[in-house]
Protein backbone atom coordinates (compact mmCIF):
# COMPACT_ATOMS: atom_id res chain seq x y z
CA UNK A 1 0.00 0.00 0.00
CA UNK A 2 1.69 3.38 -0.93
CA UNK A 3 -0.24 6.84 0.25
CA UNK A 4 1.56 10.12 -0.85
CA UNK A 5 0.23 13.52 0.35
CA UNK A 6 2.12 16.20 -1.52
CA UNK A 7 2.17 19.17 -0.11
CA UNK A 8 -0.76 17.94 2.25
CA UNK A 9 -3.22 17.15 -0.63
CA UNK A 10 -5.12 15.63 2.27
CA UNK A 11 -7.17 18.81 1.70
CA UNK A 12 -6.24 21.22 3.98
CA UNK A 13 -9.17 23.68 3.79
CA UNK A 14 -11.08 20.83 5.60
CA UNK A 15 -8.23 20.20 7.82
CA UNK A 16 -8.30 23.27 8.57
CA UNK A 17 -11.71 24.15 9.68
CA UNK A 18 -11.79 21.19 11.56
CA UNK A 19 -9.01 22.71 13.88
CA UNK A 20 -10.51 25.92 13.78
CA UNK A 21 -13.74 24.02 14.94
CA UNK A 22 -11.89 23.05 17.61
CA UNK A 23 -10.56 26.35 19.11
CA UNK A 24 -7.02 24.83 17.77
CA UNK A 25 -5.64 27.77 16.05
CA UNK A 26 -3.89 26.12 12.41
CA UNK A 27 0.21 26.50 12.80
CA UNK A 28 1.81 29.49 10.01
CA UNK A 29 4.64 27.65 8.61
CA UNK A 30 7.69 29.73 8.58
CA UNK A 31 9.37 26.82 6.67
CA UNK A 32 8.15 26.60 3.68
CA UNK A 33 11.12 27.07 1.10
CA UNK A 34 13.13 24.29 2.45
CA UNK A 35 10.40 20.79 1.27
CA UNK A 36 9.99 18.28 4.19
CA UNK A 37 10.16 14.70 2.84
CA UNK A 38 8.51 12.01 5.27
CA UNK A 39 8.80 8.25 4.99
CA UNK A 40 6.07 6.05 7.33
CA UNK A 41 7.02 2.10 7.17
CA UNK A 42 4.14 1.04 8.92
CA UNK A 43 1.70 -2.24 9.42
CA UNK A 44 -1.35 -1.73 7.54
CA UNK A 45 -2.30 -5.58 6.96
CA UNK A 46 -2.10 -8.97 8.11
CA UNK A 47 -1.75 -9.30 12.41
CA UNK A 48 -1.32 -6.08 14.01
CA UNK A 49 -2.46 -3.81 11.21
CA UNK A 50 -4.57 -1.84 13.79
CA UNK A 51 -1.88 -0.53 15.15
CA UNK A 52 -0.35 0.81 12.45
CA UNK A 53 -3.43 2.36 10.61
CA UNK A 54 -3.95 3.92 14.33
CA UNK A 55 -0.25 5.61 13.89
CA UNK A 56 -1.30 6.49 10.59
CA UNK A 57 -4.55 8.06 11.09
CA UNK A 58 -3.08 10.07 14.00
CA UNK A 59 -0.20 11.57 12.19
CA UNK A 60 -2.36 12.46 8.94
CA UNK A 61 -4.88 14.20 11.66
CA UNK A 62 -1.78 16.12 13.38
CA UNK A 63 -0.85 17.20 9.54
CA UNK A 64 -4.51 17.78 8.49
CA UNK A 65 -5.18 20.25 11.01
CA UNK A 66 -1.42 22.10 10.98
CA UNK A 67 -2.39 24.18 7.99
CA UNK A 68 1.33 23.73 6.75
CA UNK A 69 2.31 23.49 3.26
CA UNK A 70 5.76 21.63 1.93
CA UNK A 71 5.60 18.50 3.75
CA UNK A 72 5.28 15.31 1.47
CA UNK A 73 4.19 11.53 3.25
CA UNK A 74 4.73 8.57 2.23
CA UNK A 75 3.12 5.14 3.84
CA UNK A 76 3.92 2.30 3.14
CA UNK A 77 2.80 -1.03 4.40
CA UNK A 78 5.26 -3.59 6.21
CA UNK A 79 3.21 -5.95 6.64
CA UNK A 80 5.25 -6.93 9.98
CA UNK A 81 8.25 -8.20 7.86
CA UNK A 82 11.52 -6.98 9.07
CA UNK A 83 12.97 -7.77 5.15
CA UNK A 84 9.99 -6.12 3.62
CA UNK A 85 10.64 -3.02 5.96
CA UNK A 86 14.40 -2.74 5.39
CA UNK A 87 13.26 -2.44 1.92
CA UNK A 88 10.94 -0.11 2.10
CA UNK A 89 13.66 2.27 4.48
CA UNK A 90 15.90 1.69 1.66
CA UNK A 91 13.30 2.58 -0.98
CA UNK A 92 12.80 5.38 0.74
CA UNK A 93 16.12 7.16 1.64
CA UNK A 94 17.93 6.35 -2.02
CA UNK A 95 15.24 6.86 -4.42
CA UNK A 96 12.86 8.82 -2.47
CA UNK A 97 15.33 11.28 -0.40
CA UNK A 98 13.01 11.08 3.18
CA UNK A 99 14.18 13.43 5.49
CA UNK A 100 12.56 11.72 8.05
CA UNK A 101 11.75 8.02 8.64
CA UNK A 102 8.60 7.17 10.93
CA UNK A 103 5.88 4.80 11.88
CA UNK A 104 6.83 1.05 13.15
CA UNK A 105 5.53 -0.67 15.55
CA UNK A 106 7.08 -3.45 16.40
CA UNK A 107 10.91 -4.01 17.42
CA UNK A 108 12.29 -6.26 15.71
CA UNK A 109 11.44 -4.21 12.63
CA UNK A 110 12.79 -1.09 14.46
CA UNK A 111 16.42 -2.98 14.70
CA UNK A 112 15.81 -4.14 11.19
CA UNK A 113 15.95 -0.23 9.92
CA UNK A 114 16.86 2.18 12.40
CA UNK A 115 20.58 1.67 13.03
CA UNK A 116 21.44 1.85 9.16
CA UNK A 117 18.95 4.75 8.17
CA UNK A 118 20.03 7.19 11.01
CA UNK A 119 23.92 6.37 10.31
CA UNK A 120 22.58 7.60 6.31
CA UNK A 121 22.32 10.72 7.82
CA UNK A 122 18.14 10.24 8.11
CA UNK A 123 15.96 10.83 11.24
CA UNK A 124 14.45 8.44 12.28
CA UNK A 125 11.34 9.42 14.75
CA UNK A 126 9.55 6.69 16.36
CA UNK A 127 5.75 6.87 17.16
CA UNK A 128 5.85 3.47 18.85
CA UNK A 129 8.92 1.24 19.45
CA UNK A 130 11.72 1.63 21.97
CA UNK A 131 13.83 -0.80 22.00
CA UNK A 132 16.26 -1.16 24.89
CA UNK A 133 19.03 -1.35 22.18
CA UNK A 134 18.45 2.34 20.61
CA UNK A 135 17.97 3.85 24.10
CA UNK A 136 21.61 2.26 25.82
CA UNK A 137 24.74 1.86 23.89
CA UNK A 138 22.50 1.89 20.33
CA UNK A 139 21.68 5.69 20.39
CA UNK A 140 22.37 7.85 18.21
CA UNK A 141 21.96 11.80 17.44
CA UNK A 142 19.38 11.59 14.83
CA UNK A 143 16.84 8.74 16.86
CA UNK A 144 14.21 10.06 18.88
CA UNK A 145 10.94 7.75 20.58
CA UNK A 146 7.65 10.33 21.27
CA UNK A 147 6.34 7.33 22.93
CA UNK A 148 8.27 5.79 25.42
CA UNK A 149 11.20 3.39 25.84
CA UNK A 150 10.00 -0.52 25.59
CA UNK A 151 9.85 -0.91 29.65
CA UNK A 152 7.94 2.07 30.68
CA UNK A 153 5.01 1.08 31.02
CA UNK A 154 5.94 -2.95 32.33
CA UNK A 155 7.73 -1.23 35.15
CA UNK A 156 5.10 0.91 36.25
CA UNK A 157 2.67 -2.05 36.41
CA UNK A 158 5.11 -4.49 38.38
CA UNK A 159 5.54 -1.25 41.32
CA UNK A 160 1.86 -0.88 40.72
CA UNK A 161 1.63 -4.54 41.62
CA UNK A 162 3.99 -4.78 44.46
CA UNK A 163 3.03 -1.86 46.49
CA UNK A 164 -0.79 -3.58 45.98
CA UNK A 165 0.46 -6.76 47.97
CA UNK A 166 1.26 -8.95 44.82
CA UNK A 167 3.00 -11.98 46.05
CA UNK A 168 3.18 -14.60 43.44
CA UNK A 169 2.80 -13.42 39.21
CA UNK A 170 3.04 -15.06 36.56
CA UNK A 171 4.63 -13.29 34.00
CA UNK A 172 4.41 -13.43 30.16
CA UNK A 173 5.24 -12.28 26.53
CA UNK A 174 6.54 -12.82 23.42
CA UNK A 175 10.01 -13.76 22.36
CA UNK A 176 11.28 -10.47 20.62
CA UNK A 177 12.59 -7.37 21.61
CA UNK A 178 9.95 -5.55 23.25
CA UNK A 179 8.88 -8.60 24.80
CA UNK A 180 12.22 -8.90 26.50
CA UNK A 181 12.49 -5.37 27.27
CA UNK A 182 8.78 -5.74 28.75
CA UNK A 183 9.67 -8.47 31.71
CA UNK A 184 12.89 -7.30 32.26
CA UNK A 185 10.96 -3.34 32.97
CA UNK A 186 8.79 -5.49 35.24
CA UNK A 187 10.85 -7.04 37.17
CA UNK A 188 12.79 -3.79 37.39
CA UNK A 189 9.91 -2.53 39.96
CA UNK A 190 8.34 -5.84 40.99
CA UNK A 191 11.29 -7.58 43.13
CA UNK A 192 9.53 -10.35 44.44
CA UNK A 193 8.92 -14.30 43.59
CA UNK A 194 7.18 -15.17 40.64
CA UNK A 195 4.93 -18.00 40.28
CA UNK A 196 6.65 -18.43 36.71
CA UNK A 197 7.55 -17.08 33.51
CA UNK A 198 6.83 -17.34 29.89
CA UNK A 199 8.25 -16.10 26.53
CA UNK A 200 5.75 -16.99 23.88
CA UNK A 201 5.79 -17.34 19.83
CA UNK A 202 5.39 -14.02 18.45
CA UNK A 203 1.85 -13.73 16.63
CA UNK A 204 0.90 -16.74 18.58
CA UNK A 205 -2.60 -17.23 18.86
CA UNK A 206 -3.60 -20.28 21.01
CA UNK A 207 -2.77 -20.28 24.54
CA UNK A 208 -4.10 -23.04 25.87
CA UNK A 209 -0.72 -24.81 27.17
CA UNK A 210 0.10 -21.56 28.66
CA UNK A 211 -2.94 -21.40 30.70
CA UNK A 212 -2.56 -24.76 31.75
CA UNK A 213 1.08 -24.02 32.95
CA UNK A 214 -0.61 -21.11 34.78
CA UNK A 215 -3.43 -23.17 36.12
CA UNK A 216 -0.53 -26.03 37.80
CA UNK A 217 1.95 -22.97 38.65
CA UNK A 218 -1.14 -21.45 40.80
CA UNK A 219 -0.72 -17.72 40.81
CA UNK A 220 -2.05 -14.98 42.67
CA UNK A 221 -2.06 -13.06 39.25
CA UNK A 222 -1.24 -12.68 36.00
CA UNK A 223 1.00 -10.21 33.77
CA UNK A 224 0.79 -10.06 30.05
CA UNK A 225 2.11 -7.70 27.61
CA UNK A 226 0.87 -9.21 24.20
CA UNK A 227 -0.40 -6.25 22.12
CA UNK A 228 -2.95 -6.48 18.87
CA UNK A 229 -4.38 -9.93 18.28
CA UNK A 230 -1.90 -11.66 20.55
CA UNK A 231 -3.46 -9.87 23.65
CA UNK A 232 -7.41 -10.27 21.73
CA UNK A 233 -6.41 -14.47 21.68
CA UNK A 234 -5.51 -14.66 24.95
CA UNK A 235 -8.14 -12.54 26.82
CA UNK A 236 -10.99 -14.73 25.29
CA UNK A 237 -9.36 -17.96 26.34
CA UNK A 238 -8.40 -16.60 29.56
CA UNK A 239 -12.12 -15.93 30.14
CA UNK A 240 -12.71 -19.59 29.08
CA UNK A 241 -10.53 -21.30 31.19
CA UNK A 242 -11.94 -20.66 34.25
CA UNK A 243 -9.19 -19.54 36.04
CA UNK A 244 -10.26 -16.07 38.30
CA UNK A 245 -7.53 -14.81 39.76
CA UNK A 246 -6.58 -10.97 38.07
CA UNK A 247 -5.09 -10.08 35.23
CA UNK A 248 -3.06 -7.01 34.64
CA UNK A 249 -0.95 -5.72 31.76
CA UNK A 250 0.73 -2.50 29.39
CA UNK A 251 -1.84 -0.70 27.35
CA UNK A 252 -0.82 -2.11 24.56
CA UNK A 253 -2.88 -5.22 25.76
CA UNK A 254 -5.90 -3.46 26.35
CA UNK A 255 -6.04 -0.36 24.43
CA UNK A 256 -9.34 1.11 22.50
CA UNK A 257 -8.84 -0.99 19.52
CA UNK A 258 -8.39 -4.46 21.48
CA UNK A 259 -11.42 -3.97 24.07
CA UNK A 260 -13.83 -4.06 21.90
CA UNK A 261 -12.61 -7.32 20.60
CA UNK A 262 -12.29 -9.33 24.05
CA UNK A 263 -15.27 -7.53 25.21
CA UNK A 264 -16.51 -8.20 28.85
CA UNK A 265 -13.84 -10.23 30.14
CA UNK A 266 -11.69 -7.18 30.06
CA UNK A 267 -13.84 -5.58 32.33
CA UNK A 268 -11.82 -4.41 35.50
CA UNK A 269 -8.72 -5.21 34.25
CA UNK A 270 -5.71 -2.47 35.40
CA UNK A 271 -3.66 -1.46 32.80
CA UNK A 272 -0.59 1.19 32.23
CA UNK A 273 -0.09 3.71 29.91
CA UNK A 274 1.47 7.38 29.50
CA UNK A 275 -1.81 8.37 27.96
CA UNK A 276 -5.47 8.16 28.22
CA UNK A 277 -8.47 10.02 26.37
CA UNK A 278 -9.58 11.35 29.71
CA UNK A 279 -6.62 13.31 30.69
CA UNK A 280 -7.46 16.61 31.33
CA UNK A 281 -5.67 19.16 29.04
CA UNK A 282 -6.43 21.16 26.18
CA UNK A 283 -4.61 19.37 23.22
CA UNK A 284 -5.82 16.00 24.57
CA UNK A 285 -9.44 17.21 24.59
CA UNK A 286 -9.41 18.53 21.32
CA UNK A 287 -7.73 15.38 19.99
CA UNK A 288 -10.07 13.14 21.22
CA UNK A 289 -12.98 15.31 19.94
CA UNK A 290 -11.62 15.51 16.68
CA UNK A 291 -10.10 12.04 16.11
CA UNK A 292 -13.45 10.70 16.98
CA UNK A 293 -15.22 13.26 13.71
CA UNK A 294 -12.65 12.29 11.37
CA UNK A 295 -12.50 8.61 11.68
CA UNK A 296 -15.93 7.82 13.53
CA UNK A 297 -14.08 5.88 16.45
CA UNK A 298 -12.56 6.64 19.62
CA UNK A 299 -8.69 7.26 19.16
CA UNK A 300 -6.06 4.51 21.16
CA UNK A 301 -2.99 4.69 22.64
CA UNK A 302 -1.27 3.96 18.81
CA UNK A 303 -3.14 7.25 17.89
CA UNK A 304 -2.25 9.42 20.29
CA UNK A 305 1.34 8.89 19.78
CA UNK A 306 1.10 9.33 15.63
CA UNK A 307 -0.77 12.38 16.42
CA UNK A 308 2.12 13.81 18.73
CA UNK A 309 4.88 12.79 16.20
CA UNK A 310 3.67 14.53 13.91
CA UNK A 311 3.11 17.55 15.81
CA UNK A 312 6.56 17.07 17.44
CA UNK A 313 8.32 17.28 13.54
CA UNK A 314 6.11 20.21 12.80
CA UNK A 315 6.72 22.25 15.18
CA UNK A 316 10.68 21.30 14.91
CA UNK A 317 10.40 22.18 11.32
CA UNK A 318 8.79 25.46 11.90
CA UNK A 319 11.28 26.38 14.66
CA UNK A 320 14.10 25.58 12.74
CA UNK A 321 13.58 26.86 9.48
CA UNK A 322 13.41 23.45 7.34
CA UNK A 323 15.34 20.86 7.45
CA UNK A 324 18.59 21.80 5.51
CA UNK A 325 20.84 22.55 8.53
CA UNK A 326 19.98 19.33 10.47
CA UNK A 327 21.91 20.80 14.02
CA UNK A 328 19.18 23.01 14.30
CA UNK A 329 16.22 21.06 13.48
CA UNK A 330 17.67 18.17 15.90
CA UNK A 331 18.36 21.11 18.51
CA UNK A 332 14.48 21.58 17.70
CA UNK A 333 13.84 18.28 18.11
CA UNK A 334 15.00 18.60 21.38
CA UNK A 335 13.46 21.28 22.45
CA UNK A 336 10.22 19.20 22.09
CA UNK A 337 8.28 22.64 21.78
CA UNK A 338 4.63 21.79 20.98
CA UNK A 339 1.28 20.83 22.40
CA UNK A 340 1.24 17.14 23.12
CA UNK A 341 -2.20 15.22 24.02
CA UNK A 342 0.29 14.20 27.11
CA UNK A 343 0.66 17.59 28.31
CA UNK A 344 4.21 18.76 29.41
CA UNK A 345 6.45 17.00 27.16
CA UNK A 346 10.42 16.69 27.56
CA UNK A 347 13.67 14.44 26.18
CA UNK A 348 15.96 12.77 28.43
CA UNK A 349 19.64 12.98 27.09
CA UNK A 350 19.08 9.61 25.10
CA UNK A 351 16.26 11.24 22.88
CA UNK A 352 13.50 9.34 24.90
CA UNK A 353 10.42 11.02 27.26
CA UNK A 354 10.28 11.49 30.49
CA UNK A 355 6.70 11.26 31.57
CA UNK A 356 4.26 9.93 34.16
CA UNK A 357 2.42 6.94 33.47
CA UNK A 358 -0.88 6.25 34.62
CA UNK A 359 -2.55 3.18 35.80
CA UNK A 360 -5.91 3.10 34.15
CA UNK A 361 -9.01 0.28 34.93
CA UNK A 362 -11.26 -0.85 32.51
CA UNK A 363 -14.72 0.36 32.42
CA UNK A 364 -18.00 0.34 30.16
CA UNK A 365 -19.20 4.01 28.99
CA UNK A 366 -22.72 3.20 27.53
CA UNK A 367 -22.01 0.09 25.85
CA UNK A 368 -18.08 1.19 24.72
CA UNK A 369 -15.96 -0.70 26.41
CA UNK A 370 -13.06 1.89 27.60
CA UNK A 371 -10.42 3.19 30.11
CA UNK A 372 -9.95 5.19 32.26
CA UNK A 373 -6.88 6.84 35.26
CA UNK A 374 -7.09 5.63 38.58
CA UNK A 375 -3.97 6.45 39.68
CA UNK A 376 -0.26 8.05 38.60
CA UNK A 377 2.41 4.50 38.44
CA UNK A 378 5.51 6.47 38.15
CA UNK A 379 6.17 10.19 37.96
CA UNK A 380 8.05 11.95 35.36
CA UNK A 381 9.94 8.82 34.87
CA UNK A 382 12.70 8.50 32.18
CA UNK A 383 14.14 5.10 31.35
CA UNK A 384 17.17 2.98 33.03
CA UNK A 385 19.23 3.37 29.65
CA UNK A 386 19.90 7.03 29.74
CA UNK A 387 23.54 6.76 31.60
CA UNK A 388 24.33 4.18 28.77
CA UNK A 389 23.67 6.90 25.39
CA UNK A 390 27.15 8.69 24.79
CA UNK A 391 26.14 10.79 22.27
Amino acid sequence: MKNTVKGLALSLAVGAALGLGLGLAPLQSEATAADLKIGMITTLSGGGSGLGIDVRDGFELALKQSGVSGIDLLVEDDARKPDLAKQIADKFIQRDKVDILTGIIWSNLAMAVVPAAVKDGVFYISPNAGPSELAGKGCHPNYFNVAWQNDNLHEAMGGYMQDNGFKKPYILAPNYPAGKDALTGFKRYYTGALAGEIYTKLGQSDYAAELAQIREADPDSIFFFLPGGMGIAFMKQYAQSGLTVPVFGPAFSFDQGILGAVGDAALGVKNTSQWSKDLDNPANKAFVESFQAAYGRLPSLYASQGFDTANLIIAAWKQAGGIADKDAFRKALEAADFASVRGSFKFAANHHPIQDIYVREVVKEGDVLTNKIVGVGLKQHANAYVADCKM
